[in-house]
This record gives structure tokens, C-alpha cells and sequence, in this order.
């Protein structure tokens, strides 16, 4: 074998999935997690991408470059393996969550078994709750997109058709309560049109690298140093909550402060420039 699998232990689970209603029972793993500096964002799309896909993929994963986020994603053809090799190309760790065992033999797709490699090779990792031999079934897949869902911080869906297994990924994203980012597509595009319904659903538009890591609550240190030196004690209790993406009645129910005076301190941060609200959700800016 040209990779060692071993038994994950539940403690070290990536923390997310210890969150999720239906968390695996085991997981197996081949190659390193990313520590707990790292966000997780799942990036998904057509197995039958468009150019125009893979060029979005390969951009905005090439704009995180340098920062503490892992890739995951699923192996398979398609915008899956373009993510994989886009988080290599960009110097970013990834992790593969196949819908088969590890071992070399049934590994699934038979063709990404060399990109499989490089990413434990590379300082990432294949996960997969599925036993060590047990070969790919179709009911598979939509079981290990909770695992790619639950584990992550967000989603990011850069091609969908209307009846894809890449909604699967979204819909679980969206009720594990993550944020779903969504690449725009043609509005005549097949493979853009499920994509688009997310986007009319209330997903977060992507255009750039920088809106994922505003989804993500990642500024940029030196811009959060600066702003902090502006804020009085209560604001900068309210910028610790919101170092995730939050609804404001969540933020609220989070705080131990009248509501007059959070909606005083949230328009003060807003005029600021410091927050702004977005999609139901108040986000750093």
C-alpha cells in the first residue's frame, strides 16, 4: 500500500462533526488533519463542469493561498478533483472524503489515485467512516456529504444543475447551519441552474477570494488590530461573538446586555465600518 490507514480516534474527529445530528460512528484516516488554526470549507460542483467552472475554482482557491483554511472535498471527477488540485497548486492543505474504504483497491475514482497520494503526501488527508475495503454503492455518496458538510465551516458550490448531488451537500450545509456560498452562473447555463435556486434561496453570492473570507470570519489580522484600538469594552465583547457569522437574535440571546443597548452598539460598529449585515447575518467586515 502506498499509504497507511489507521482508526481516527473520536476525540479527534474534526470538532464540527461532534455537532451534527448524525455523526459517523468511525472514521478512518490516511495522512494529517489540519490543526485547530484551520478552517474547513467544503467545495463542491458538477462532475460535467464548464470551463467557466473550472476557472472559478482554480481562482478563488488560489486567492486563499497563505491563509489557515483546508479544502475538502470529495475525490470524485470533476470540480471535486480541480478543488483538490487547486488547494495543492495553492499550497493548501486538503482533505479528501471519499465514497469508498481507503484502501488502494477500491479506492474511488480508480483514476484519482494518484492525486489521492499527493494529498497525504503533501501534508493532508483522505477520511472515510467507510470500512477499510468496502468498495463504492450509489447510496454512498449522499452519506459521505454529511461527513464533508458537518466537518466544515462553510460550503462553497461552484456549479450545480438542477438535479445534482452537489445540492445534496448544500441542503446538509444549510440545515447543519453553514454558511453556503454560491458561485453565480449563466442564467441559460444547465449546469448553473441549481446553483442559481441556492443563490434565490438565500446562499451567499461569491465573486472573489476575499468574499469567502469574509463568510468565513477571517480579516485580515492587522485590519482587526487596528479597529480594536477604536472600540470600547462592550464593542470589542460583541467583536469576540462575532468572530463567526451570526443573526443578530442569535448574537443577542449570546450577550448579557439589554437589546436597546446591543442595536446601540451593532449601529455604532456599523457606522464604523467595522460589521455590516449580510444575508440575515452580521459579519465582519
Amino acid at each position: 500500500m502506498g499509504y497507511e490507514v489507521r482508526e481516527l480516534l473520536v476525540e479527534d474527529f474534526p470538532s464540527l462533526l461532534h455537532q451534527i445530528e448524525d455523526p459517523p460512528e468511525n472514521l478512518f484516516i490516511s495522512g494529517s488533519l489540519p490543526g485547530p488554526e484551520y478552517k474547513f470549507l467544503c467545495v463542491v460542483g458538477s462532475r460535467k463542469y464548464s470551463p467557466y467552472g473550472k476557472e472559478v475554482c482554480q481562482k478563488l482557491l488560489s486567492g486563499l493561498a497563505g491563509e489557515n483554511i483546508a479544502i475538502v472535498s470529495g475525490l470524485a471527477m470533476g470540480i471535486d478533483t480541480i478543488a483538490h488540485e487547486a488547494a495543492l497548486a495553492a499550497g493548501l492543505k486538503t482533505v479528501a472524503v471519499p465514497g469508498s474504504g481507503l484502501d488502494e483497491s477500491v479506492l474511488y475514482p480508480r483514476t484519482n489515485l494518484g492525486l489521492a497520494k499527493r494529498i497525504v503526501a503533501s501534508g493532508g488527508a483522505l477520511l472515510s467512516e467507510f470500512e477499510l475495503k468496502f468498495r463504492p454503492a450509489p447510496w454512498n455518496f449522499p452519506q459521505r456529504n454529511r461527513i464533508m458538510a458537518g466537518m466544515s465551516e462553510g460550503a462553497l458550490i461552484i456549479e450545480a444543475e438542477e438535479k445534482s448531488g452537489t445540492l445534496i451537500t448544500a441542503r446538509l450545509s444549510m440545515e447543519y447551519n453553514r454558511e453556503v456560498m454560491v458561485v453565480p452562473g449563466g442564467i441559460l447555463s444547465q449546469n448553473s441552474f441549481g446553483s442559481n435556486n441556492l443563490l434565490k434561496d438565500g446562499a451567499r453570492p461569491v465573486f472573489s477570494s476575499e468574499d469567502i473570507l469574509e463568510a468565513l470570519g477571517l480579516e485580515k489580522k492587522e485590519k482587526e488590530e487596528k479597529d480594536y484600538k477604536n472600540m470600547g469594552p462592550e464593542e470589542k465583547i460583541i467583536m469576540e461573538r462575532l468572530r463567526q457569522p451570526m443573526a443578530k437574535e442569535e448574537l443577542i440571546a449570546l450577550l448579557d446586555m439589554p437589546v436597546t443597548k446591543v442595536n446601540i452598539l451593532l449601529s455604532s460598529l456599523e457606522i464604523k465600518g467595522i460589521i455590516k449585515e449580510s444575508y440575515g447575518k452580521i459579519v465582519l467586515k
